[in-house]
């Protein structure tokens, strides 16, 4: 019984671990006519612990539906799970994952497919692949890259804006990279920078926090992936650096010195939108942190009443 406690904690671990484990979807979105045959990617299938594979549909307003089951060591397919399409799907294994088929689209295939499979005994889901059946072009967004004027953020730090627009299909995926002046390209290391989403009729966009300004500079770049291909835009010559930071004396706000004249979160339309979901989830990051604390306190309280139970009255 004294293990309770520790094995409680090694069971939160894992369903950590399996929390931060996501199947490959590649494709954002696809694009297809009526007739034309579409492949749905699914890979790193190697992180499951059991060989099923599950294909889900998503319909608009409409819960998830299970089209079929492939096993990626024999290939075999499961597919009565009364799917009313079920029928015109097929599946096959790759040498990293595996594919959803589709031979000719129709309209009611226009959906959002995700692959599933089950890791550390949860389920562990792709991040979807939205099918779009249409005779519209694929067009590529228009991204910009600003520098915030914002309030000042917890630390000293400061915020860019990327946004995503004029494209065709809306979805699309960022991500964010640095460069140090004459240095390689890396990545914005999770603990250096907080990055928000924002998505609304028409564009998308990512706010990045960076919470920590060293003395070297850096030019970051905004990667967007869009069916139409991966746009990437740069600040103008933003320097992150501590001493191109000046504080306004009315306002206690902090602005960037650009070459350019500086861009304020404040002028873009939505920006209260902007701002207030960006509170919210950080709110619901400290909520889920206090309910995985409070499970733990838990699961060691209840253990530590079963041992003091089983003990037994003591005996002088």
């Amino acid at each position: 019984m004294l293990f309770l406690p520790a094995a409680a904690l090694c069971c939160l671990c894992s369903a950590l671990v399996a929390m931060a484990a996501e199947l490959v979807q590649d494709d954002v979105t696809l694009t297809r006519r009526v007739g034309q045959s579409v492949s749905f990617s699914c890979g790193r299938t190697d992180q499951c612990d059991g060989d099923l594979i599950r294909w889900f549909q998503k319909k608009e307003l409409e819960t998830f539906r299970l089209i079929l089951v492939i096993n990626r060591q024999t290939s075999e397919i499961k597919s009565g799970y009364n799917h009313p399409q079920k029928a015109d799907f097929s599946a096959e294994n790759t040498q990293n994952g595996c594919l959803l088929k589709l031979n000719r689209v129709k309209l009611d295939h226009s959906a959002t497919y995700y692959c599933m499979c089950v890791k550390y005994a949860y389920y562990i889901f792709g991040p979807g692949s939205k099918l779009y059946v249409t005779d519209e072009q694929v067009v590529k967004p228009v991204v910009s890259v600003y520098p915030a004027a914002s309030r000042v953020h917890l630390g000293g730090g400061s915020s860019l804006l990327c946004v995503a627009s004029a494209m065709f299909p809306p979805g699309v995926r960022f991500s964010w990279k640095r460069q140090k002046k004459n240095g390689p390209l890396e990545d914005v290391p999770p603990a250096e920078g907080e990055q928000v989403e924002l998505r609304e009729p028409g564009r998308s966009a990512s706010i990045m926090v960076v919470h920590r300004l060293h003395q070297d500079t850096y030019r970051y770049s905004c990667y967007v992936k869009h069916e139409g291909g991966t746009v990437e835009a740069q600040t103008q010559e933003t320097q992150l650096h501590v001493e191109t930071l000046s504080k306004t004396a009315e306002d206690g706000h902090l602005s960037l010195q650009l070459p350019t004249s500086s861009f304020s979160v404040s002028e873009l339309p939505g920006s209260e939108v902007f701002q207030q979901s960006e509170c919210r989830v950080k709110l619901l990051c400290l909520l889920y942190t206090v309910l995985t604390l409070k499970s733990l306190l838990y699961c060691c309280g209840l253990s530590l009443l079963m041992v003091l139970r089983n003990k037994g009255p003591s005996t002088n």
